[in-house]
């Protein structure tokens, strides 16, 4: 099977392919029409790998998928620490080693298929969100400090109040679109009811884990998801030295950060959750690893609800595994 390795860029991205034995090298315009041409003289059953460069190779991966050629996005991480020392760095340079890193790990590699349109444009309204959440929460910040001057402009403070009250129109614009998308699409409807029947989880935080997980279908157990968001411990032991177990930075923040939220809520408000945060204390554990440990419990009963279909049951009672009934072989004498 044969590797294009494509280092993306905004305007154009360089390809490094074997042809014959001879390595070839092309740069194609990162544009519709651009991607298009190249797409058309690529040979049948070959995969493009690339690196992930987050919006960069959007197009690119829609356009492979219409034109059905397989093509896998790969962290940069991973490439960077997969083929050694390496000295120098350039465009086409980096082309032929993702193409080196394609064809060492070809039964590794993970193919890309395009987001579904709601879920992209979830995200989009997210991110505006997000950052217009930033600004009204700058914009509060400023009008704050302001009170602790000796004297105050009064047109600056009606600015103030004008710049925020139009940020909050805003917001609520954006978190109706939200609400919209997600009650037009079944999918997103179902797993949203589903993920905030769970005390502790809000609109906030049900669209993040739709988004992040690409409603469930990136991202498909909740050990996965656990590791993505950084709350799940690893081991931390060499030889015979041996130390408490930590979590890893490579992470997505944001969502630790909203989980870490959605466990104080439910260890508040959810009897569930406060019984098992009490227990972990009587341990002896520190408070941000209970939460951490909260946030990994919260994390397996988002994909325990969305698994089993069933909303959250605070009534619930778990069934201890060692007294459920197993089938047994019998074997009989011939």
């Amino acid at each position: 099977m044969k590797i294009y390795g494509i280092d993306l860029s905004k305007e154009k991205f360089d390809v490094s392919y074997v042809i014959t034995g001879e390595e070839k090298k092309r740069i194609v315009k990162n544009d519709f029409k651009g991607i298009c041409s190249f797409l058309k003289q690529v040979e049948d059953n070959c995969i493009l790998v690339a690196e992930h460069t987050g919006t960069y190779g959007d197009l690119l991966v829609h356009l492979c998928y219409q034109f059905q050629v397989k093509i896998a996005l790969v962290s940069g991480y991973n490439i960077k620490h997969s083929l050694g020392l390496q000295r120098g760095k350039s465009d086409s340079k980096d082309a032929y080693r993702i193409r080196k890193y394609g064809e060492r790990f070809t039964e590794e590699l993970h193919l890309t298929e395009p987001k579904p349109e709601s879920v992209k444009e979830l995200k989009e309204l997210y991110s505006l969100r997000e950052q217009l959440s930033k600004n009204r929460t700058s914009l509060l910040l400023g009008m704050k400090t302001r009170k602790h001057g000796p004297s105050q402009s009064i047109v600056a403070h009606r600015s103030y109040q004008r710049a925020i009250m139009n940020v909050e129109i805003e917001i609520g614009s954006i978190e109706k679109e939200i609400e919209k998308i997600v009650q037009s699409d079944s999918d997103l409807k179902d797993n949203y009811k589903l993920i905030t029947s769970i005390k502790g989880i809000g609109p906030v935080i049900a669209n993040n884990l739709i988004i992040k997980t690409e409603n469930f279908k990136r991202i498909t157990t909740a050990k996965k998801a656990a590791a993505f968001a950084g709350v799940c411990p690893y081991p931390n032991s060499s030889g015979k030295t041996s130390m408490k177990s930590k979590t890893s930075h490579l992470a997505d923040k944001k969502l630790k950060s909203l989980l870490f939220l959605a466990a104080k809520t439910a260890v508040a408000h959810n009897k569930e959750y406060s019984l098992y945060a009490q227990r972990k204390k009587l341990e002896g554990k520190p408070y941000f690893l209970i939460m951490n440990n909260v946030s990994n419990k919260i994390l397996r009963t988002v994909y325990g609800v969305v698994q089993n279909r069933k909303p959250y049951d605070i009534n619930h009672i778990c069934m201890d595994p060692r007294n459920i009934a197993r089938p047994y072989l019998s074997f009989k004498d011939n």
